[in-house]
Order: structure tokens, then sequence, then C-alpha cells
């Protein structure tokens, strides 16, 4: 930390912040957040922004904008609706998360984002990054937006070798921010940042060469840019071993579950599933008991279609997928629906529930 204090008091300040703007302001991409500076679409973008590639968000954001073009759409909206409109994002929790905080908003700010870092992190799943990117971006208020490019960037910048891994390092960079933002146009500072972060100051090998602000960096200087950020490595996932099976009624319609309203991919539709532990006897068997044991499901399991891995941040499903049928008599309710191919559309399915409909498609064309 005492680096970086002596490193801040070395950098001509106005100089960084014109080189960073000036930078931006000729090379930033054309994103659709950035046409205007709404503050519902740029809280909007940054939610999706969150642990996904910026050209993975655009269809998202258009998408979702196109379905939830203002505060009241989106608060008044049925969740399966948004489920829907965030299927294939993943991390479902920021999409409720956001609904709620913009239902909130619609109710106590008359539909106006708050514009007060107080009012704004008081809002459910807004933290401080997306509180400073909202309140500098829409709204021109000098606010740090530390997110990991930011802590990669100035890192490097002022030859700060704190792990950015551990939560506490984030106050030794919003300080950093607090003393180098433009108060003339903070909006396009902090996203100068993000986005040299984005596109030149590169987790590995950075283009150096590139820089707009090479000749304010200390790492650069030194030769240490390979070296920083330091960072610690995550804790190793869990692997856990599942048996999913796509099943078919006499009429041809796919069985489909509603998972709960709490946990890991909560009110998203799945096929049905279980987890599988060692036994002795094969496969297979173990798959119709689990399916009636745990699920109440009498199935008639035909063969395995293939194997799908899907990895979270903290555990990796692997997916056995079986084809079968249901016996007749089964009833639906609010959790399980027999659905035609025609009408699963309608329904939020995660990844890994895309994914075996796609391996089931292929399979029977």
């Amino acid at each position: 930390m005492l680096i970086e204090q002596k490193n801040l008091e070395k950098i001509n300040i106005i100089a960084f912040q014109n080189d960073l703007i000036t930078w931006f302001k000729n090379e930033q991409r054309d994103l659709p957040w950035r046409k205007d500076q709404d503050p519902y679409k740029v809280w909007v973008s940054e939610i999706m922004l969150q642990q996904t590639r910026v050209d993975t968000v655009i269809p998202y954001f258009n998408r979702f904008i196109e379905w939830f073009p203002t505060i009241e759409d989106l608060a008044e909206a049925e969740e399966d609706k948004v489920l829907k409109a965030w299927e294939g994002l993943g991390y479902y929790s920021r999409v409720r998360n956001l609904q709620s905080a913009v239902k909130e908003v619609k109710e106590k700010y008359n539909g106006e984002v708050p514009n007060t870092s107080e009012e704004i992190s008081s809002l459910k799943g807004v933290g401080p990054y997306t509180a400073g990117a909202i309140l500098s971006i829409a709204y021109g208020i000098p606010e740090p937006a530390v997110d990991g490019n930011v802590m990669r960037v100035l890192s490097r910048v002022l030859s700060i070798w704190d792990d950015i891994a551990k939560p506490s390092s984030r106050k030794v960079f919003e300080k950093a921010v607090r003393t180098l933002i433009s108060h003339e146009d903070p909006s396009s500072f902090n996203q100068a940042l993000m986005e040299l972060g984005a596109l030149i100051c590169s987790p590995t090998s950075p283009s150096c060469l590139l820089c707009p602000v090479r000749d304010h960096c200390h790492a650069f200087s030194e030769g240490v840019q390979n070296e920083l950020p330091i960072k610690t490595k995550k804790t190793k996932t869990r692997d856990v071993q599942l048996a999913a099976a796509i099943l078919l009624d006499d009429n041809g319609k796919m069985l489909i579950h509603k998972r709960p309203a709490s946990g890991l991919l909560a009110n998203l539709w799945e096929f049905p599933n279980v987890e599988l532990h060692h036994s002795l006897q094969n496969e297979r068997e173990q798959v119709v008991h689990l399916f009636k044991q745990n699920l109440a499901l009498e199935i008639d399991l035909k063969k395995i279609i293939g194997q799908i891995e899907h990895i979270f941040s903290h555990l990796v499903w692997n997916l056995n997928v079986y084809t079968g049928k249901i016996h007749s008599g089964f009833q639906e309710n609010e959790e399980w629906k027999l659905v035609s191919f025609e009408e699963i559309e309608k329904f939020a399915f995660p990844v890994s529930a895309q994914k075996m409909l796609k391996l089931y498609l292929e399979h029977i064309k």
C-alpha cells in the first residue's frame, strides 16, 4: 500500500486522465448500452457483464431491452418471462435480484434509479462496483467502479502487489481511483479504465506498445507487467455425477421439471435427473431405482445417448443422458409438466438442459 501511495504521488494525474480519456473517445467499442446514458440500461448491462464476455452479452442485452424497455416493464413482468430472457447467461440469481431491485425502484423512487451511493447501494444485488458504474456512467458522479479489469490496469500502472483475489484489496484500488478519477468526465474515465483492461491491458501478454498510458505505468517502466496482478487461484471445484433423461409419454410429449424456488438454478426448468453414487449394481438399474425413490417417477429407461459436462464456478456436473418413457397415468402439477417440442420454447432452461435437448434432437434425426 505504501508503494501504491508513493507511485500515486509520482503520477501527473491531469496528463493520465487526458491520455486515458482521449484514447477511449477515439477507440471505444460501439456497444448498445453506450448509445445513451439511461441509468436503467447501464444497470442492466453491468449486471449482465458480471462474469460474462461483452460479445456474449450484446444479443442478450438487445433482447432484454426489447422485452423490458423500461423499469416499469421489468418490475411488472412475470418471473418466467424474465428468466426466459436471461436463459443461457447463467448466474440466474443476478436477474432475480435485478427484478427485485427494480420493483423497489418503481415503488420507492417512482421508477427513477437513485443517484446517491447510499440509496443505490441499498438495492438488492447492487454491490460497490455496480453502484459506482451507474453513478459515474449514467449520472456523472465521480465514484469508483472497480472490477477485475480496473484492478489489473491499476495494479500495473501503480505497481500494486496486493492480491486482487482478496476482497480487502478492493479498498486499495477504490482509494486509488478516487485520487485519479476525472471530476469533469467521470463517466468516460471509468469506462476507459474498463475498456483498457478489456482491449489492451489483458491478463496475459498485455499490449504495452499500444497502451495510451504506458508512459505513466510503473510496471512497464520496471519490466514487471507480466508479473502483475497478483491473484491467488480459486479453490478446486467439486465434481458431481448425474444421470438425466429425456422422457416421453405416449403422445410424444417430454417431461420437464421446475427446480426449487431457492438454491442453484432456482425456478428454472430441467429434464429429470438424479445424482449418482458408487454402487455395485449397474448404472441403468441404479437410475431407474433413483427415479422411483427420489422423484416418484415410474419409467422405462432406454439407452444412453451421450455425456455432457457443465461447469459452474464451484462445481462441475457430469451428466449421462438417457432416453426413456414415462409410464401412463402420470399426473402433471406445478412442478412437473408434459410439453411438446413447440411448447418447450416458452420455458426457461439452464445451459445444461439446452445441451441435453440439442443432443436428443441430433440423436433422433
